[in-house]
């Protein structure tokens, strides 16, 4: 396919530039492409980083409302991305106080253990790790009622914002799995697609220790969490006096099943150093590396680089509009400071007979393409705990097992 312009810089440009370009392939087509709660793009990161203030983190990570109470730190979509990565963020906490910025540090790690497990599991993560998902037959409303007020309201704020703080992702998980019975991965299929930060490693395994397919003990919600982190929710809800979730669903996980081998095991990590083979006329990006402290990016300033809308992948996934337009935004901004390529396609056909540079990327959809392609300069990941021998079992296990390691 021939080569797209350049996405533009401004907010409103872009839109129409993915609407133009991309718009076909979003779930809400061409004309309701939209941008979400955050700008993509390096600048937009560093700023974020600059200003992390995580004082008060451990108690207030989990408040859902009012919105100016929220503890959370909204660096997710650039980490992502590659906009940002977990040691610098890690390293940005140094200063923090010591219990926040042990529980923070804790969350951190959390992402690197789903990275690790994706690693090693490639997309059977998508199977239950497990358990077999609870069982349940008396629900008979959507799985997200659009009458009860927590769900109108949260996934509103999925659906416009592209972003929701733990609590609430929680909250959608364990009502559309644990109480109403809907299929687990119909459901995460739902929230990755509008989710700014969705990652198939994060969010999968999120929802497997909501529902207990991970966990084992499925995480109840019910009217309780809502009275605790947002009671308006309810005193506004035209259900607050006939709620269907007043009390707690059953805690009963579901059977044992034979999922992917989770027990001590080699986990792949990618080179430990930069591999040449030859002299690399471009860099190969991801929608995993999008930041100027990319490896492969950040070794020559000047080399051009390439990204691929994937064609495919996108018509299959339908994405919402607004994770294009981060996407679109990144590479705006990438495009003022290096050459840059932006292409709509089969990756493998794009980019056949380049000299490409790229990072190695935890993500079995770079091990497939990958293959395909020269890359004659492949750079080691980011790793905040680089991978070795260990069991993914559980994370807390696994925290263990890594306690006082990371990258610095």
């Amino acid at each position: 396919m021939p080569q797209l312009s350049t996405p533009p810089t401004d907010t409103d440009d872009v839109i129409a530039w993915v609407a133009e370009h991309l718009g076909d392939l979003t779930r809400e087509g061409p004309h309701g492409v939209t941008s979400g709660g955050f700008k993509g793009g390096q600048s937009a990161a560093d700023a974020a980083l600059a200003t992390l203030d995580i004082d008060r983190y451990a108690w207030t990570r989990s408040t859902v409302l009012p919105v100016s109470r929220r503890g959370a730190s909204r660096m997710s979509p650039y980490i992502r991305h590659g906009l940002l990565t977990l040691p610098m963020v890690w390293d940005a906490v140094a200063d923090a106080p010591p219990k926040d910025r042990t529980k923070y540090r804790d969350e951190l790690m959390w992402q690197e253990y789903a990275r690790h497990l994706y690693a090693r599991v490639g997309t059977a993560n998508g199977k239950s790790l497990t358990r077999a998902q609870p069982q349940t037959s008396t629900w008979t409303r959507d799985p997200w009622p659009a009458e009860m007020n927590c769900m109108a309201t949260v996934v509103d704020e999925l659906h416009t914002d592209g972003w929701l703080v733990n609590q609430t992702r929680m909250w959608l998980s364990s009502q559309w799995a644990v109480r109403a019975g809907a299929p687990w991965r119909e459901g995460e299929d739902e929230m990755f697609a509008h989710l700014l930060d969705g990652s198939r490693a994060a969010n999968r395994l999120g929802w497997q220790w909501t529902v207990g397919t991970g966990s084992g003990k499925p995480y109840g919600f019910s009217r309780w969490q809502v009275n605790k982190r947002a009671p308006q929710l309810c005193r506004e809800c035209a259900l607050s006096n006939a709620c269907p979730i007043e009390d707690w669903p059953s805690s009963d996980p579901g059977p044992h099943v034979d999922g992917p081998d989770l027990n001590t095991g080699p986990v792949p990590a990618g080179p430990s150093t930069t591999e040449t083979t030859g002299t690399a006329e471009a860099v190969w990006l991801t929608a995993e590396s999008l930041g100027d402290n990319d490896p492969a990016l950040a070794a020559d300033p000047d080399r051009p680089a390439v990204f691929v809308f994937d064609e495919p992948l996108l018509r299959t996934l339908r994405l919402s509009g607004k994770r294009l337009v981060f996407l679109a935004e990144a590479l705006g901004e990438m495009a003022t400071v290096r050459p840059l390529e932006v292409r709509r396609g089969v990756v493998a056909e794009e980019l056949t007979g380049r000299s490409l540079a790229a990072t190695w990327t935890p993500v079995p959809g770079w091990a497939r393409i990958s293959a395909h392609l020269s890359i004659d300069e492949l750079h080691p990941w980011p790793w905040l705990v680089r991978p070795e021998t260990s069991s993914l079992r559980s994370f807390s296990a696994w925290r263990r097992s890594h306690r006082g390691q990371h990258a610095r």
